[in-house]
């Protein structure tokens, strides 16, 4: 399971003309589900994404994590993070979980962040969507598990 986690000042899903969610200051979430993933790879990357230090300290320092800011997380789901793109100049997404197993891990995800964490947004699983952020840094981490 792969998190792509930018620190945001704010950032929305829109989705058919209608924005269907966003959040001020906190983490947009890339999540990317592999074939092998399982609910405790979730559980683990749910634990690194809200404990991750990324923002701020009184002192200028990355010592503080969304849940310490009280930000907000908006998760979406994002099926490409996942290809294989050392070789050639096509994408493989060989090692991508099918639609039904990443569609179950992804509302897994989104049903633990909810309980664990008071500002938790989404996309839509499978949705064409239009994605609007401001990254605030910027700043850009890959989380793996």
């Amino acid at each position: 399971m792969k998190g792509l986690v930018q620190r945001v000042s704010h950032a929305s899903i829109v989705v058919d003309g209608e924005t269907i969610g966003e959040i001020d200051n906190g983490i947009l979430l890339l999540l990317g589900v592999e074939k092998d993933d399982t609910p405790e790879k979730a559980s683990k990357l749910l634990d690194k994404v809200l404990k991750y230090r990324m923002f701020s300290d009184e002192e200028g320092k990355m010592n503080c994590s969304v849940t310490d800011i009280e930000g907000g997380v908006l998760v979406v789901s994002q099926f490409t993070l996942v290809a294989e793109t050392r070789k050639g100049l096509r994408p493989s997404f060989s090692s991508g979980a099918s639609p039904a197993l990443g569609k179950e891990l992804y509302n897994q995800f989104v049903n633990m962040a909810k309980a664990r964490h008071p500002k938790v947004s989404t996309g839509r699983f499978g949705a064409d969507m239009k994605v609007s952020l401001l990254n605030d840094g910027p700043v850009t981490f890959m989380l793996e598990v």
